[in-house]
């Protein structure tokens, strides 16, 4: 085989022949919107892309794949995410060969339409189609579409790259079966199929591993779980059995399958934690009817204090819808009451946003955006008041504290959440993410509880 010119000169000094570098690995950044599921899948995507031969930067610049993990839940978020597209474009148009792509509920929820508006993408992803994410980017001749809605996708054995700190987010079931009439999720991630037991018990000890000292479970309707004769409840004790786990949590649970024996796991098993979130909407019956809600509120309402009777003590917060098509003044009046009556620890207090290919969408609007900015409004002044009485309740007492770093102010503290999930601050200039501290609570807000470390 004839020899190069340069390896002849090479050859001649005596030095050995050059041979061509590896290739650098493709960079890629990732950026996501939305709820703690999007989160999780985009550490899953990091980890696909990762043992592919990917790199990760946290500069567009760099990148040699632009990606953005999308979320559909209300409309302003899609039109978010398509002007940060638009932005993101630049770096496309500055240089030939750079990738962008869309990823997640978007890219399913705006199929039909999603090449008319944005024709410059490379790859469009829906939530199940992820491992295929790396041949994807590598076909570049035309745009490449991964949409469909896989019913046995759960990921199973695909370990996530966890992003740092004390806690590990970990998704044990996909999709949605309730349908609700507001919903797009059932539309955009599928029916529900849980993750193998075995497959979440390896994540979690992957977890500690790491150093992760709490888990969260996630999932559209989390407490729906079920796979191979294993219920949410019996999945929570066996995780519970993990050495070196020291704390779990889970959202985003359904009130129509929080069972007496899931009540009774945060009664018996002291790493569940006393936090349960219990979506509400509405409290008028007769708007949780036109919502699919499959409960009315004395059904609720009777959960409600059967949870807080087995377990004294426990945090609750809520989500609730105001506006919805048909709610009328007494519907609203009926859930401004119940949070009276509920005092919620925190609420996710929404107005209710139409969404193209839900039921509901069909539904004439019948509450004007003024009002339903002034009712939205009045709860969140009527929570604000909740939940500064109910943390004023916790001043002098003692709370154990999982620190997650420093606080974003005041200088020289750090912050944590307390077994309930109450966001604690105090003064710390030598504690690191992870530890558990115990904090004797000195000053509330409706939000944050201020303190003082004690010595154990």
């Amino acid at each position: 085989m004839p020899t190069t010119e340069p390896e002849r000169r090479n050859s001649a000094d005596g030095a050995r022949p050059e041979r061509d570098a590896a290739p650098a690995p493709r960079r890629v950044f990732l950026e996501t919107y939305g709820c703690q599921m999007n989160v999780a899948d985009s550490e899953l995507v990091s980890g696909i892309l990762r043992r592919a031969g990917y790199e990760r930067t946290a500069e567009p610049g760099e990148a040699d794949v632009l990606l953005v993990n999308t979320c559909a839940i209300r409309e302003n978020a899609e039109e978010r995410v398509l002007g940060r597209l638009s932005d993101l474009l630049r770096h496309k148009t500055e240089r030939p060969g750079v990738q962008l792509g869309l990823l997640g509920c978007v890219a399913t929820h705006q199929r039909d339409r999603l090449l008319d508006r944005a024709p410059y993408l490379d790859v469009i992803v829906g939530p199940d189609g992820y491992r295929d994410l790396p041949d994807l980017l590598r076909q570049n001749d035309e745009p490449q579409l991964e949409l469909r809605l896989d019913r046995g996708e759960t990921y199973a054995g695909l370990a996530p790259d966890l992003a740092p700190g004390p806690r590990a987010f970990l998704t044990v079931m996909r999709g949605c079966d309730k349908f609700c009439t507001f919903c797009v999720v059932p539309f955009t991630r599928g029916r529900e199929r849980s993750v193998p037991v075995d497959a979440v018990l390896e994540q979690v000890r992957a977890a500690v591993a790491a150093g992760k000292r709490e888990v969260v479970f996630l999932g559209q309707t989390v407490n729906a779980y079920r796979t191979d004769g294993v219920d949410f409840a019996e999945l929570l004790r066996r995780t519970a059995r993990v050495e070196g786990l020291e704390r779990i949590r889970f959202t985003s649970p359904h009130p129509s399958d929080v069972s007496d024996d899931l009540i009774e796991v945060f009664a018996t098993v002291p790493k569940v934690m006393p936090y349960l979130h219990l979506p509400l909407q509405s409290a008028s019956n007769r708007v949780l009817e036109a919502m699919g809600r499959d409960y009315t509120i004395e059904a609720y309402r009777a959960l409600l204090e059967r949870v807080r009777r087995v377990v004294p003590g426990i945090a609750v917060s809520t989500d609730v819808i105001v506006g919805f098509p048909g709610e009328d003044e007494s519907d609203y009046a009926e859930t401004a009451s119940f949070l009276r009556e509920a005092r919620y620890d925190f609420a996710y207090l929404f107005m209710y946003s139409a969404r193209a290919g839900t039921r509901a969408h069909r539904l004439p609007e019948t509450v004007s955006e003024s009002e339903k900015r002034a009712r939205l409004g009045e709860l969140i002044a009527l929570q604000e008041t909740i939940g500064l009485e109910l943390n004023r309740g916790w001043v002098g007492r003692e709370v154990e504290i999982l620190v997650e770093g420093p606080a974003k102010r005041p200088p020289a503290h750090a912050g944590g959440k307390s077994p309930t999930f109450k966001t604690t601050i105090f003064p710390a200039s030598d504690v690191r993410p992870g530890e558990l501290i115990r904090v004797r609570v000195e000053g509330a807000t409706a939000h944050t509880l201020t303190g003082v470390a004690v010595a154990v």
